[in-house]
């Protein structure tokens, strides 16, 4: 039975597990979005968000907490200049699993984690407004309705020939 065991040990001992992650999340936060399969994108999402939370508050005491985490000093300073600016106001939840489906060679499941904040698919509505609809059709005016007889005549001229 498995009372009380959160952690998914994803095959793998304590040094190797905690090194693969450390690894996946500098990437994920350097390339803002990685493939992997879907037990490492859920325990990646589980790793990489408190330090994001952590990251909201720049103080040297955090980012030495990242840094033991990381182990990446680019990744640290990328994850305090960058990401914590683009998610300051959200609560939480910075990061989105996708499926993908299942790879070929060994038919695991797939999946795509990315930062919530830095895909423009899915934020295309918070910055562009929608247009609002006319009611009624726009009246054509005296200037336009010469122009266009003029240019049928033309047109029809020229695909009888």
């Amino acid at each position: 039975m498995r009372h009380g065991n959160k952690i998914n040990h994803l095959g793998r001992k304590t040094a190797h597990r905690n090194s693969m992650l450390a690894n996946m999340a500098s990437s994920l936060i350097e390339h803002k979005r990685i493939n992997t399969t879907l037990a490492k994108a859920k325990a990646l999402k589980l790793f990489v968000e408190p330090l994001v939370t952590k990251s909201k508050e720049d103080t040297t005491h955090n980012r030495r907490i990242a840094f033991s985490k990381l182990r990446n000093k680019y990744a640290v300073t990328e994850l305090f200049k960058e990401v914590a600016v683009k998610v300051g106001d959200r609560p939480g939840g910075y990061t989105r699993i996708i499926k993908l489906g299942n790879r070929l060679g060994d038919n695991a499941e797939m999946a795509m984690i990315e930062f919530v904040d830095y895909n423009t698919t899915y934020n295309v509505a918070k910055t562009a407004k929608k247009k609002t609809t006319r009611r009624g059709r726009k009246k054509a005016t005296a200037e336009e309705t010469p122009a266009t007889a003029e240019v049928k005549p033309e047109a029809t001229a020229e695909a009888t020939e």
